[in-house]
């Protein structure tokens, strides 16, 4: 495991997510659920903040988990928040471009937390066996 590399994406994650949460435009203008004006409407930022926190939070898990289990654990559920949101952007955003934009930035962040899980990171050294009968 890289835990370097997930703690980033928990990092990057959070903060995107706490901003998102704070300012719904900033995900809602480059996914073009904005009206003809450029403006967010208020059932829009409705809908765009609970997932913005779930990324915040889903982050922060990522950035402080141990290592271990729970890290592992906060890695699948970024990974599943990520790909989730690139197949349900890619089939409900408008706009071709805005689909395939959508689809590209969450498959990466998602192969980051992957790379981060399959990475070689601190390797432990075994131990040999106690001595036994076997031995000498």
């Amino acid at each position: 495991m890289k835990v370097g590399l997930l703690r980033a994406v928990g990092i990057a994650t959070a903060a995107y997510g706490a901003a998102v949460t704070a300012v719904p435009a900033l995900l809602a203008r480059p996914s073009g659920l904005v009206d003809a004006a450029g403006r967010t409407q208020w059932e829009t930022r409705t809908s765009l903040r609970p997932l913005a926190w779930r990324d915040a939070v889903s982050g922060l898990a990522l950035a402080m988990a141990p290592e271990g289990p729970a890290l592992r654990t906060a890695a699948y559920a970024r990974i599943a928040a990520d790909f989730g949101d690139a197949v349900l952007l890619g089939a409900t955003l408008p706009g071709r471009d805005r689909k395939l934009a959508a689809v590209a930035v969450s498959l990466g962040w998602g192969a980051l937390s992957v790379a981060g899980l399959l990475g070689g990171g601190r390797r432990e050294v075994m131990s040999p066996p106690a001595a036994g009968p076997l031995q000498e």
